[in-house]
């Protein structure tokens, strides 16, 4: 077993959420460093979680806790621009990604207005959390030293925590049965852990308590539900004609995608540290959004953004994904992707009907959609009579290499054929 870094530090800032791994730190931090210890949580919609926080913080050996309303920044500056530029990770929609950098954003800036010699986070070695945290850290406070406990200490399973929590008398809001790992914010909810570590364990979305943000697609109403939303330059700004501010627009969607069965994903990901994971995703309100600014941009992009933009967003979503959210490319990506939502304006009615989105309509006065365009009636601004040299150009290489094949098996008797 691997002893605790000899290196002492006189005060130590650390990420706190309440959870397992955060509750058994605190002692163990003081046990080992003999420093001070400076709890730093982040709220970012964890609602709840954050209850009876500082009274459990500063019992279990912490000076103090600092409690942080990172909300609108959260949505502002992080989730909108995620969402504008379509990104993803293998369909996950990123909720603890890009949270993460902004957690450790705020933890810097508290280190370094108390004078902490060091920042600790409880995140574990295999995960994809540690990169996030520490690569934020680096970015903002490259001289401070970092904790990360989970490398070396003795506590390296889930269930020795429970037992050290228990000898050490730290209330705990989880056993060893029900010790799913989660992680819960504004945006999202997820479920790791226990039996969902089998892919060929089904998903217990229907089983009482496991999902808290909505109800599964076969315990939704049997009525649909619509819901508008309107973007201004790809941020959306109504519901359902009600202007309100981003972040009570997602609280709302939330409830209403939730209630009908949106936003449940259970996908084995790929993990930046190489291996494979499972995870059951709550994104209600973020589905719908990310829905509907899709539907928007399909007739509000030219064929040229749209399609580049689409690249884009694959490696806009592995930047966050990764950790690399301060970095110059996720910056110049995001300029690149304000740019195209200029004329991203309009209205999105989509119809919810148990777990499903189903696009109702779309309205823009930026729309590129011409309907006298793409009629199959009879219309005077399309001459359809172009289109003959336009396949003639196009296809023009094809038809080179053809007679080019149709010379050589002629005169050496070898054929040639592009068509299988």
């Amino acid at each position: 077993m691997n002893k605790p870094q000899q290196k002492q530090y006189k005060k130590i800032v650390f990420a706190y959420s309440g959870g397992l791994d955060t509750s058994v730190l605190i002692p163990w931090l003081k046990e080992n460093y003999g420093a001070e210890i400076i709890a730093v949580s982040g709220n970012v919609g964890q609602k709840s979680e954050l209850e009876g926080l500082e009274e459990k913080a500063l019992a279990t050996g912490a000076s103090k806790l600092y409690i942080e309303d990172l909300n609108q920044e959260f949505v502002d500056e992080y989730i909108i621009p995620t969402i504008k530029a379509g990104a993803t990770y293998e369909q996950y929609l990123l909720g603890t990604s890009f949270a993460r950098p902004l957690i450790a954003k705020r933890i810097v800036e508290i280190a370094k207005k108390e004078g902490a010699d060091a920042i600790c986070h409880g995140c574990t070695g295999k995960g994809n959390d540690q990169v996030r945290f520490e690569l934020a850290i680096k970015a903002f406070a490259p001289e401070i030293d970092i904790i990360a406990p989970w490398r070396f200490w003795e506590l390296n399973s889930r269930e020795k925590e429970i037992e050290y929590a228990e000898q050490h008398h730290i209330p705990l809001k989880i056993n060893k049965e029900t010790n799913y790992s989660k992680d819960k914010n504004l945006w999202h909810l997820s479920h790791e852990g226990l039996d969902l570590e089998d892919p060929a364990n089904e998903a217990p979305i229907n089983k009482e308590g496991f999902l808290e943000l909505g109800v599964s697609p076969e315990q939704a109403p049997d009525q649909p539900e619509y819901v508008t939303i309107h973007f201004e330059q790809g941020v959306p700004t109504a519901v359902n004609g009600e202007e309100m501010n981003s972040v009570e627009l997602i609280e709302l969607l939330n409830t209403i995608g939730g209630k009908n069965g949106i936003g449940i994903l259970d996908i084995v990901e790929n993990r930046l540290v190489g291996m494979k994971s499972r995870g059951v995703y709550e994104t209600p309100g973020g589905t719908i959004l990310y829905a509907a600014h899709q539907k928007l941009e399909e007739i509000t992009l030219d064929k040229e953004t749209q399609h580049y933009k689409n690249q884009v967003a694959l490696k806009f979503g592995e930047l966050v994904y990764n950790g690399l959210w301060y970095t110059p490319l996720r910056k110049a990506l995001s300029a690149f992707v304000d740019e195209t939502q200029k004329n991203v304006t309009g209205d999105v009615t989509l119809k919810l009907y148990k777990g499903n989105i189903i696009p109702a309509s779309v309205t823009s006065k930026y729309s590129l959609y011409s309907a006298g365009m793409a009629t199959f009636d009879e219309d005077d601004c399309y001459d359809q009579s172009d289109s003959a040299g336009f396949i003639n150009l196009f296809g023009l290489p094809i038809k080179v290499r053809a007679l080019q094949d149709q010379q050589l098996f002629e005169e050496e008797g070898i054929h040639f054929s592009n068509v299988e």
